[in-house]
């Protein structure tokens, strides 16, 4: 359960006048009851703080905002119910392990989830680029046992030429063979005002890695119930990623997935520089799931599958796969795409490295 009292003065507190707010947390006392937190909530209100509440499934705990020296001062331990109070002093709050222990799972739809054991394992094609190829791209990966089918409508290219995606109509398409597999779909939004618009047809908005700070966009999504994958820009520090995290979620929505998908290096052998090491250092860091892109990250074929299994062994909650029945055709990143046989070979071997891991890959549901 989680509820903000004054959003917008959290949000602003917390970003736009960090230093003249502060960000504590009360943790409550074991068992404790609906009333109490209630009267524990309308105290903290009577003191003109903003607040936010968040029961897990060990402790409750709730976040409170407000100006530094009033709420160093402020009576907050003597409040019947409270256990405990401290200061959050990582700069990312609500994303940070101070504020939540446990590991966050996010509910992405049809029975699938991620975080806590759960591997989200995404895969299709990098542009959507019709309903036939689509459907039979999904058809395959749900056989080897994807639960979260992936496809672009707009796609920020880098070149102004290259094909920019099928737009509305491509939703469309991605709406109906997800809802045809029961397989929850994931694709990116480039801007604020494309928000409203693929809010109708996708079960998790995607954040790439350009708009990885582009605040106005974080915001938006910030204030829609869809859980949001938020990609690690190209150059990006791990404070940099959980504070965008944190953007998302200071604006009400918790559902944050992260993911990394390679970083800029001076190396041209690989597309990208896949910096692993960063998923057991967030996990010690924040509760938020996090997911590894090797397509992107790598760029080659050839290198997916080992650094996919040595993403799950690594930690991390689900790997990110493009496929494509005919990479040679496709209209964008088709080189770096793997054959439906390809990908097939891989999940095997993943199912055994997530056994190993003490991790379930959970199948989505299943059709009729």
């Amino acid at each position: 359960m989680h509820y903000f009292k004054s959003r917008t003065s959290l949000r602003d507190a917390l970003i736009f006048h960090p230093r003249q707010f502060k960000f504590m947390i009360i943790v409550l006392k074991p068992n404790s009851t609906d009333e109490q937190i209630q009267h524990i909530l309308e105290k903290i209100e009577e003191m003109g703080f903003a607040h936010d509440l968040s029961k897990g499934e060990k402790r409750t705990v709730i976040g409170v905002i407000g100006e530094e020296d009033l709420l160093r001062e402020a009576p907050l331990r003597a409040i019947p119910g409270v256990e405990d109070v401290h200061a959050v002093l990582k700069p990312y709050k609500m994303a940070s392990r101070e504020y939540q222990e446990e590991d966050s799972i996010i509910d992405l739809g049809y029975g699938v989830k991620v975080g806590g054991g759960h591997l989200m394992m995404i895969a299709g094609p990098c542009a959507i680029e019709g309903k036939e190829i689509l459907s039979e791209i999904a058809h395959a990966i749900k056989a080897s046992g994807a639960n979260v089918l992936r496809g672009g409508a707009f796609k920020p290219r880098t070149s102004p030429y290259s094909f920019q995606g099928m737009g509305e109509e491509g939703l469309k398409i991605l709406q109906d063979v997800g809802h045809e597999l029961q397989m929850p779909v994931v694709t990116e939004v480039m801007d604020p005002r494309q928000v409203e618009l693929i809010d109708q047809y996708t079960d998790i908005f995607q954040i790439g890695a350009r708009n990885m700070q582009n605040f106005n966009l974080l915001k938006e999504v910030g204030s829609t119930n869809r859980p949001v994958l938020l990609k690690r820009g190209m150059s990006a520090t791990v404070v940099d990623l959980l504070m965008s995290a944190e953007y998302i979620m200071a604006n009400g929505n918790k559902q944050v997935i992260l993911c990394e998908r390679g970083i800029r290096s001076f190396d041209s052998s690989t597309r990208n520089l896949l910096d692993l090491a960063v998923v057991p250092n967030v996990k010690g860091l924040t509760h938020l799931p996090i997911i590894v892109d090797p397509s992107h990250a790598t760029g080659r074929p050839d290198l997916i599958p080992s650094m996919s299994l040595a993403s799950i062994a690594a930690g991390a909650d689900g790997v990110h796969i493009e496929v494509h029945c005919n990479p040679e055709l496709a209209k964008s990143d088709g080189p770096q795409a793997l054959l439906p046989h390809q990908f097939d070979e891989v999940m095997k071997k993943m199912r055994s490295m997530a056994e190993l891991m003490g991790k379930t890959i959970g199948d989505p549901v299943a059709t009729a």
